[in-house]
């Protein structure tokens, strides 16, 4: 229990304050300015002296405390520590070790294959010959270095002009040439560099690229930035600062994504509300960097603050974006991240996030298919793709990202930005977690299996049984451990929905479902000669010892009596059943608004949901429940059910003699409207609703805690998997694998 305690603090303390690792490479170049009016002294000595300090013994700088295998991020640092030292004529050995590394390993320089920082075929040739220049000598065949020489020459050709192949200035293309302009020295006009300067004065929150600056144009802000960050870091600066938003901001997708964000509720309020005044101030440091810029808008509206997607309307456009350093960069991740943001769409007024959604979609679909993608799991970009956020259980969700979480979690710029091993640590709190939480679903699915046996509804022969299925809706959604009574009054309401909807379709008599409704009234009048038959028995009594003992657990956690409301519901439900059972019968056909009051109810989630509100820790007022929000809740996520049944289960309803809203809707048009035109219709109506159920549960300040609104969001999700491909519920195998994934499997880490 201590070791959990003691990783959950070490999380605490990178959430509360970002450790950035120092970046050899970026230090090196900061070395290299001189001072202002003494061209041969260095203006940060201490970086100078860091360089001395920290070579290791294969003559190497990297990031990490051991010299690890060489790679392109590895040969840039070593290069520009090599060039930093070489200037100030110092470290003559360190120079020569690192020559020799550098000689050693260039292969890989010319090896198109293996991943390079951003830049790199730019800024290593440039240093290249940079180094070559100022005499140095490299241990490698001179027709090897001609060929990098000559590749970057051809690259700067098509490069410094700054065109586009349709012969017009691209800003993208500007704005690269300046990113990794170490590279280019006296090739560039370094005014025109100095327009993408920042308010903080660094150039692109770049150390080396506001140090190069410095080198060939000094400017007074870019000297403060720099002596800002000496001053903050000491010798060894980051590759990139500030990043405090942007690491924290994926910190908190990662707890989020991968299960855990629970454990840290007070520090991510304090994370989104920095975020928040950074968006309402437009900080630089959240809108000039698309990805977070686009994090920052998800991750706050799904938490509930007011974020207007007018913000992101300069990326309305795919054009826009292209013409980015981003979009210049064919930045996969900042694609994904303005995905899945225009994705949280609240009103059927956001074209932005419409027209976001389309052409990033498309250029997802489209790196896909062709070259692939970079920088980012292939399976997160198609999952993405294809599961959209509103059709995913949080749980499975959970399991597929801690199984292909990134523990090194390294973030490559122009060279890598590595995290002090937190990572590793969220890592190993998941894997604890999502272990312990598995155990517990086990015991729990166990005692629910015994309920069914002990009630006898396994000897129904009309009803379906999906135990597992409703336990699993439970488990994969109100996970935490600790929230026991709402999954087990989530599930054990699901399995008597069921029992009860195929008693009302195929299994009892008109006299049974008189005699089930007249019971249920009765409650605790009723009397054990009152049963017509077995199967009502069977019914009711399951029912009522039921609803009696889950009304009892929740009347004790909400400190006062609701289990009058849970009979209610279940009245409720059953009159709705029996008015479809009754237009059947009749071959009555009602109106769409007709079928659609009564359907919201006879789709039967009031028993699932409601009585779980009363068990998820937050006090449910009596005058909540008879608020308009609460019934405007229930029937928005109702009529996405009843909705995405009809439009999934049309044929197989249709050939039972059963009418539904897209039938409906043909009927009374005369003859106006075909099945598919229907079907598009229902599909309008379910996107407005979900939509419209998304934004009531985000808005704060209302009646209904906010704990309580995430039921009818997550019971939405549901329904949408669900009816994702098929008539789910009816497709048996279409959830095994889920059930098994969540309940019984267990992780597959790599090893």
């Amino acid at each position: 229990m201590q070791h959990r305690k003691d990783r959950e603090a070490r999380i605490r303390k990178q959430l509360r304050k970002v450790e950035l690792p120092p970046s050899p490479y970026d230090t090196a170049w900061v070395a290299m300015v001189p001072l202002r009016g003494s061209p041969h002294t260095p203006c940060f000595p201490q970086c100078v002296e860091w360089i001395l300090q920290n070579q290791h013994e294969n003559g190497s700088w990297d990031i990490n405390d051991f010299g690890s295998s060489a790679n392109k991020n590895v040969l840039l640092s070593t290069l520009a520590c090599v060039l930093a030292l070489e200037k100030w004529n110092l470290g003559q050995e360190h120079i020569r070790k690192g020559l020799h590394f550098i000689g050693r390993h260039f292969s890989l320089v010319m090896d198109e294959e293996i991943a390079a920082p951003t830049g790199f075929n730019m800024i290593f040739p440039g240093m290249l010959s940079l180094a070559i220049g100022a005499g140095l000598q490299f241990p490698v065949r001179q027709t090897d270095i001609d060929g990098i020489l000559h590749q970057w020459e051809m690259e700067l050709k098509r490069s410094v002009d700054g065109k586009t192949l349709a012969g017009q200035k691209s800003y993208g293309r500007e704005a690269y040439m300046a990113y990794v302009s170490e590279g280019l020295g006296n090739l560039l006009d370094w005014n025109e560099v100095m327009k993408f300067q920042r308010k903080n004065g660094s150039l692109f929150n770049s150390p080396s690229t506001t140090a190069a600056a410095l080198v060939h144009n000094y400017d007074d802000k870019a000297l403060d930035y720099l002596n800002m960050i000496v001053s903050k870091f000491g010798g060894a600066v980051p590759t990139v600062y500030p990043l405090n938003m942007h690491c924290k901001l994926s910190m908190v997708d990662s707890l989020e994504k991968i299960g855990i964000s629970r454990h840290f509720s007070s520090e991510i309020e304090g994370i989104l509300d920095m975020a928040y005044s950074f968006w309402l101030q437009r900080d630089e440091e959240i809108m000039m960097d698309v990805a977070t810029c686009a994090m920052a808008f998800r991750l706050l509206r799904m938490n509930g603050y007011d974020v207007s997607s007018d913000e992101l309307s300069h990326l309305a456009e795919a054009s826009n974006f292209h013409n980015s350093l981003q979009g210049y960069l064919s930045d996969t991740k900042s694609v994904l991240e303005l995905y899945k943001a225009s994705k949280v769409c609240v009103s059927e007024h956001e074209l932005i996030l419409d027209n976001i959604g389309n052409w990033s979609g498309s250029l997802l679909s489209e790196k896909l298919c062709s070259e692939g993608v970079q920088g980012l799991p292939i399976l997160e970009v198609e999952y993405a793709l294809k599961f959209p956020f509103y059709t995913t259980l949080e749980r499975l969700d959970h399991k597929r990202n801690i199984e292909h979480f990134d523990a090194r979690g390294s973030h490559i710029l122009k060279t890598e930005c590595l995290p002090y091993g937190i990572n590793q640590e969220l890592l190993a709190l998941a894997v604890e977690d999502f272990t312990f939480s598995q155990s517990i679903y086990q015991d729990e699915l166990l005692h629910l299996d015994r309920w069914v046996k002990e009630n006898r509804l396994d000897q129904l022969q009309f009803a379906r049984q999906k135990l597992t299925y409703c336990y699993l809706s439970a488990a994969a959604t109100i996970f935490p451990p600790e929230l026991s009574d709402a999954r087990i009054s989530w599930a054990k309401n699901g399995v008597l929905t069921t029992v009860v909807d195929d008693f009302f379709d195929v299994g009892g008599s008109k006299e049974e479902l008189e005699n089930l409704i007249a019971l249920v009234e009765k409650w605790d009048e009723h009397h054990k000669d009152d049963f017509c038959s077995e199967q009502v028995r069977i019914v009711f009594c399951a029912l009522y010892t039921t609803v009696n003992q889950l009304g009892s657990i929740a009347s004790a956690v909400q400190n006062r009596d609701v289990k009058n409301h849970l009979i209610e519901i279940w009245l409720h439900l059953l009159r709705s059943m029996m008015t479809e059972a009754e237009w059947q019968r009749s071959q009555y056909v009602p109106t769409m608004e007709e079928y659609m009051t009564n359907g919201v109810v006879s789709f039967a989630l009031g028993p699932i949901v409601l009585p779980a509100l009363y068990c998820v820790g937050e006090k449910l007022l009596g005058s909540a429940v008879k608020n308009q929000e609460y019934s405007e809740l229930f029937r928005l996520m109702s009529t996405c059910g009843r909705l995405l049944n009809d439009s999934q289960g049309f044929e197989r309803e249709g050939s039972e003699g059963k009418l539904n809203s897209v039938s409906l809707l043909v009927l009374h048009s005369g003859g106006s409207m075909s099945v598919e035109a229907a079907k598009n219709a229902i599909q309008k109506s379910i996107v407005a609703s979900r939509r419209d159920l998304l934004r009531l549960v985000l808005k704060e300040g209302t009646v209904v805690p906010r704990a309580c609104k995430e039921l009818f969001w997550k019971m939405c999700k549901i329904l949408h998997l669900f009816y994702f491909r098929t008539d789910g519920f009816s497709s048996p195998k279409e959830m095994a694998s889920a059930v098994n994934a969540v309940i019984n499997e267990p992780l597959k880490l790599p090893s």
